[in-house]
C-alpha cells in the first residue's frame, strides 16, 4: 500500500470575524490555484490514486476536491474526524481499513500530518512538517503500522508544482 499525506492549501487567516467557526476557513484564491498546480504536479507523479479521505474541514474539503478532479477519480472523497485533530493512530488505521496494493491520498493539516508521517515511518511521533499543497509518499509491505512504512518521496508544493509545469509542456 502506498499512503500520501497531502496537506491543505494556503487558507485564510484565522480571523473569528469572518469565520466564527475556523472550521468554515476557505482556501484563498491563490491558495486555490497553486492548490490546483501541486495536485496536476501529483497526478503526473502518481496517475492512479484509489481513495481520497479528507478532514471535514473547509479548506481540507476543498483541498481533497481539487485533487479529485486533477486526478480524474470516480470514486467520491471520503470525510474522517480523525484527521482533523490527529486522532489515535489505532482509528487511522482502521480508517484505512485492508487497502492491500491501493494508492490512498490523507488530506489534512499540520502539525498532525507531520506527526502521522513520523510515527509510521520511526515508530514514534517525531515530527516531519508538510508545507501547504505539499505532500509525502509512504510505502507499506503490509497494512499500515507505527515504524513499518518506507519514505518514498517528500515533497513541497514547489516541486508538485514544476512537476505540473512538465505536464502542461508535454501536451502543448
Amino acid at each position: 500500500m502506498r499512503l500520501i499525506l497531502f496537506r491543505h492549501g494556503q487558507a485564510g487567516d484565522a480571523d473569528p470575524a469572518k469565520w466564527p467557526d475556523d472550521g468554515l476557513r476557505p482556501l484563498t484564491e491563490r491558495g486555490s490555484r497553486r492548490t490546483r498546480e501541486a495536485a496536476n504536479g501529483l497526478a503526473r507523479l502518481v496517475p492512479s490514486i484509489h481513495r481520497i479521505i479528507s478532514s471535514p474541514l473547509e479548506r481540507a474539503i476543498q483541498t481533497a476536491a481539487i485533487l479529485h478532479d486533477a486526478l480524474e477519480m470516480e470514486r467520491d472523497v471520503e470525510q474522517s474526524r480523525v484527521l482533523v485533530h490527529g486522532g489515535p493512530l489505532s482509528q487511522l488505521l482502521e480508517l484505512l481499513g485492508d487497502a492491500g496494493d491501493d494508492v490512498v491520498v490523507l488530506v489534512g493539516h499540520e502539525p498532525h500530518l507531520g506527526k502521522l508521517a513520523g510515527t509510521l515511518l520511526f515508530g514514534a511521533p517525531a515530527h516531519l512538517p508538510i508545507k501547504k499543497a505539499g505532500a509525502c509518499a509512504i510505502d507499506f509491505e503490509a497494512r499500515p503500522r507505527a515504524g513499518g512504512g518506507q519514505l518514498v518521496w517528500f515533497l513541497p508544493p514547489r516541486a508538485l508544482r514544476q512537476l505540473a509545469g512538465k505536464k502542461q509542456r508535454a501536451r502543448a
